[in-house]
């Protein structure tokens, strides 16, 4: 997945009226970059799906203002209807129509697609999805997986502006989500249009995201690039899952004899298990920050093979587990996370500034 520069085309303010069930009252303001992956993250009932539903026209029962470039979706005077707005909707559930095959399920959205705008074409959707095997077959013949292609085939095909994923994976189990991630990632890395993607799940967001927005109660805590974001110490979604790193570069180097990649980023090199990447493309590795040990000295006597010099940026106490400590390393402009022992950081005497050795155990590929 290519970086995207942080144009903002959709600008998002919505005030919505407290309801008698709510938690929460939805009050947010944003500019959303006009490529990419835009992820809006958070726990269950941070109104994720509620702000993606009023994008859509589909909760009336808000003020605010809604503007894809300079075409205006709601104001204070104006509430374009769901139909008429120039978006794909991918819900939790596939919801095909059951008494179509699959083709007719496509065709369907052929038929109330925008003639003006060709985001991509059918023989581009039905290769991107995979889906070319299946169109003679009803939808209760399909497996999750494969209904839910078949929804996001639906869903480009109406020719969107925009396309609004909200939680497309959360209804399939661990191994029908692992089929089906490299589609989305290819649909994220190919699409011309800008994809908000709705998910509680920071490995999916990490894996396809270049833009995050983290919603809790309503009310947007933190926004930004996702590289930027996973980069700092003590934020406020690092206490759902393992904190880690997404670092972008180019593939610089392939050995065959060793079945290894080597990506070059900020003037360093990292080695990672070779697969279908080609030389000189951009790729993006995630580390995590408990795969990453500091040392003060370089020793080439270790089977550690990625051994990286940084500058310490920072420090803190991890806040789950006071016996740990954060550190956050700078390799060029690149931030890096490690999670090591307060005592080790005691022994070694890290401090701000001081130049040492990261140690990388593993990586993984993301896109």
């Amino acid at each position: 997945m290519t970086t995207h520069s942080i144009s903002k085309a959709l600008h998002v303010r919505i005030e919505q009226q407290r309801k008698g069930t709510s938690d929460f009252l939805l009050d947010v303001d944003l500019q959303i970059p006009n490529t990419g992956v835009t992820a809006l993250f958070g726990p269950s009932g941070s109104g994720k799906t509620t702000l993606l539903r009023c994008i859509a026209g589909l909760e009336k029962k808000t003020k605010g203002l809604v503007r894809l470039n300079d075409d205006t979706w709601q104001n204070h005077q104006t509430f374009l209807a769901p139909h008429l707005r120039p978006i794909g909707y991918v819900f939790q559930d596939a919801n095909l129509f059951p008494h179509l095959t699959a083709q007719e399920n496509l065709q369907f959205s052929i038929k109330r697609a925008d003639k003006h705008q060709s985001v991509i074409s059918y023989a581009d959707v039905i290769q991107l999805m995979g889906i070319e095997s299946v169109l003679s077959q009803y939808p209760a013949q399909l497996s999750g997986g494969e209904r839910q292609r078949v929804a996001i085939a639906r869903a480009l095909l109406i020719q969107p502006k925009l396309l609004l994923m909200d939680e497309p994976l959360s209804a399939l189990d661990d191994a029908l989500k692992q089929d089906i991630l490299p589609y989305l990632e290819q649909l994220c890395h190919r699409a011309n249009i800008p994809i908000i993607y709705v998910s509680h799940s920071l490995d999916e967001v990490i894996r396809l995201a270049d833009y995050m927005i983290v919603l809790e109660k309503g009310n947007v805590i933190e926004e930004g690039e996702i590289q930027t974001l996973l980069g700092k110490l003590g934020t406020t979604f690092s206490k759902y899952q393992d904190a880690s790193v997404v670092i972008t570069g180019t593939v610089s180097q392939q050995e065959e004899k060793w079945g290894l990649s080597w990506l070059c980023f900020s003037d360093q090199t990292i080695a990672f298990k070779k697969g279908k990447e080609q030389l000189g493309s951009t790729l993006r590795l995630r580390i995590q920050s408990k795969d990453v040990s500091l040392s003060l000295s370089e020793h080439s006597d270790s089977s550690i093979l990625n051994r990286l010099t940084v500058t310490i940026d920072d420090m803190i106490s991890d806040p789950k587990d006071p016996s740990m400590i954060m550190v956050r390393l700078l390799a060029g402009s690149t931030p890096i996370l490690a999670r090591i022992t307060t005592l080790s950081a005691h022994k070694l005497s890290l401090q701000k500034g001081q130049t040492v050795i990261a140690q990388i155990k593993s990586v993984a590929v993301l896109s």
